[in-house]
């Protein structure tokens, strides 16, 4: 596999060296004309910046392909088995596969929602899945799940229009697979839950970190790119009220902002953003909202590590993309490991996301580290420990050299009756030598990938 990768690497070098460089910086002004943007919050600040992007793609076989394809489409039929018992019968807790400590205790889980089944019993429609390559066993590896409201499909369909303008020899010379049926595949999804009516993003608005995405997504697979203040509940069905206050039902909502902020009459009562109603319409059965609320829970990383088992629980297979060697100081085996061993491993709080949270023991002192052991002590549930993949660099463009760079993947899959994975993805790469945190809200850059045939 690694040497197939090799040839379809040096079949994109004999084209990129007989390139104009210059095109390189035409490149930037395209991605910054349209405001391919990822904001950041730092500091208390706003702070409104062009995402990092590179020029020379990741490349993936389409065999190598093939596999993850399998392995993705697996965990996403039983993620979404998981969270439709979970909210239903709770087989899986009455059979002792998860501790209820871990379902009851985890800020995910919303018991509000417990006895609802969703339109199709369908939870999760878009699944952003993080895996990175490791360099010791060759294969791929899942870092994470994120079944709330995962960002970042539309940059690699904004860099490979661009690709596609200024280097078009690419794509008459090399088979690269094609990515602009994202938007059909998403649409296709919204139009199989819709409970009848338009479909619908609902963006926070401008200030929102990924509002480029909300605007290019709503755009590509033509839905109404909506605030709340456009939309409103009568007779729990939610409604969009267009320019001449006409009301016209919403069937399907792609909603771009999490539980929490999503009803002020259901969740946090001083939401600005949300919708007052909208879960009245839900439990109703008068509109579908993707993703389902109280997907969180699948989303914690201490639920993670039960994943595998879910696959054989659900599905009677083994699986076939594995998670990272995950230990549970929750148990008393996994803490004395977790404590025995803490300077080799990367601890992480169960509950953050976006690269915060993220603890590497190589990088504390003894100190540090005894400081952290006495937190786990004090509460185990909220932390786990993962051995450090040694996952592969990407070579990456940055001030006129050709520098390695960590680099991790984000698999998107897309569910209605049964899952699509997107034969692309969003490559994440560290700016600095040597960090392994590549995430976008940790200042990380991100290119296109190839899948790609010789």
């Amino acid at each position: 596999m690694l040497d197939d990768k090799n040839k379809l690497n040096e079949l994109f070098w004999e084209i990129f060296s007989k390139q104009d460089r210059t095109k390189i910086d035409e490149f930037q002004r395209y991605m910054d004309k349209f405001a391919v943007n990822f904001n950041l919050y730092k500091d208390g600040n706003f702070i409104e910046r062009s995402l990092p992007f590179d020029v020379i793609p990741r490349i993936i076989g389409s065999e190598e392909f093939d596999k993850m394809e399998k392995g993705l489409s697996q965990r996403i039929k039983a993620l979404n088995l998981f969270l439709e018992d979970l909210y239903t019968d709770k087989k899986i807790v009455k059979d002792g596969i998860i501790p209820k400590e871990f379902i009851y205790e985890a800020t995910g889980y919303l018991k509000e929602l417990e006895g609802f089944s969703p339109n199709k019993k369908l939870r999760t429609h878009i699944n952003g899945i993080d895996l990175v390559k490791d360099v010791v066993t060759n294969d791929w590896v899942i870092l994470e799940d994120n079944l709330r409201v995962p960002s970042g499909a539309s940059y690699p369909l904004s860099i490979r229009d661009t690709y596609r303008k200024l280097y078009p020899e690419f794509f008459e010379k090399l088979k690269i697979k094609p990515i602009k049926q994202y938007p059909s595949i998403l649409s296709k999804a919204m139009d199989y839950v819709n409970t009848g009516g338009i479909n619908v993003v609902l963006t926070p608005g401008r200030f929102n970190s990924a509002y480029y995405e909300h605007a290019y997504l709503a755009k590509k697979i033509g839905a109404q790119l909506v605030r709340n203040t456009e939309l409103t509940v009568k007779n729990k069905v939610l409604y969009f009220k267009n320019y001449n206050g006409k009301l016209i039902k919403v069937g399907s909502i792609y909603r771009r902002l999490d539980d929490e902020f999503l009803d002020p009459k259901f969740f946090n009562k001083d939401s600005l953003i949300g919708v007052p109603g909208i879960m009245e319409a839900y439990f109703a059965g008068n509109v579908s909202i993707m993703n389902a609320p109280g997907n969180g829970i699948a989303d914690d990383k201490g639920i993670y590590y039960f994943v595998p088992k879910m696959i054989k629980y659900y599905l009677g297979e083994d699986p076939i993309l594995n998670n990272a060697p995950t230990y549970l100081p929750y148990f008393e085996e996994d803490r004395k490991y977790v404590f025995d061993n803490m300077e080799k491993l990367v601890i992480k709080d169960v509950a953050e996301a976006g690269g915060y949270g993220v603890m590497f023991g190589h990088n504390m002192s003894k100190i540090q580290i005894e400081d952290l052991k006495t937190l786990i002590a004090a509460n185990p549930r909220r932390f786990i420990a993962q051995e450090l993949i040694e996952f592969y660099d990407e070579e990456c463009f940055i001030d006129n050299e050709v520098l390695p760079r960590k680099a991790d993947f984000r698999a998107y899959v897309v569910m209605d009756e049964e899952p699509t994975v997107w034969q692309c993805g969003l490559t994440r790469y560290a700016m600095e030598a040597g960090n392994y945190l590549v995430n976008s809200s940790q200042g990380g850059g991100f290119k296109d990938t190839w899948v790609m045939e010789d």
